[in-house]
């Protein structure tokens, strides 16, 4: 089995919202990724998702682009990115997962799920040094979603740790904080994230 991952696909599908308003790169885009999707993932392979999965802005606007995903090769991971508007409680998103038969699906949030020998945790994360108070207690809730994930992991003792998270953990000018903090305190073997395309893509750090 193989792990894969892949941000921000603002799937349409369910409301008409088409990305190609952002220019040619998205043309036929979700066809795209459907011909590129099912020849490279294979029935027992791993997708993560994380965030902006869909442009919906309640569940039931999402439902064609679940199924759009459901339909896909592989297992699917969502966590929530910052326009993920149809997020709601991780109960309901579970039952409305399994009321629709969307059994390749499941969501990431305050938990963690087991890859062959990796401990798979993540959140959404928020935005780094922001003066903002609203942003400043958003991140400090994400930074407690996030501990409770690795918390948890931990205590199954796994090989590596993997963490997901939609807003980049770092930035090309803040490389220390209280994400960074708990990547290091868990012993994170790799952390990716999404968040970044088209011209922000510019500002990304490895």
């Amino acid at each position: 089995m193989a792990l894969f991952t892949i941000s921000d696909l603002h799937l349409p599908l369910g409301i008409n919202k088409p990305m190609d308003i952002f220019g040619s790169e998205w043309d036929n885009y979700v066809q795209r990724l459907k011909s590129n999707w099912q020849m490279i993932v294979a029935e027992g392979d791993l997708v993560v998702l994380p965030g902006d999965f869909s442009w919906a802005s309640y569940l039931l606007e999402a439902k064609l682009d679940f199924e759009f995903l459901q339909n896909l090769n592989g297992k699917k991971l969502i966590l929530k990115g910052n326009h993920d508007y149809w997020w709601t409680t991780k109960n309901k998103m579970n039952k409305y997962l399994e009321e629709n038969g969307f059994c390749s699906i499941n969501i990431l949030h305050n938990n963690y799920v087991m890859y062959e020998n990796i401990a798979i945790c993540g959140n959404r994360g928020w935005i780094l040094a922001s003066g903002n108070k609203e942003d400043k207690k958003i991140y400090e809730r994400e930074i407690i979603r996030l501990s409770l994930s690795l918390e948890a992991a931990k205590k199954q003792n796994p090989e590596n740790i993997f963490v997901f998270t939609h807003f980049p953990p770092i930035a090309d000018n803040v490389y220390e904080n209280e994400f960074t903090d708990l990547l290091k305190k868990y012993g994170v073997s790799k952390c990716f994230f999404g968040h970044l395309h088209g011209e922000s893509k510019q500002h990304a750090v490895e």
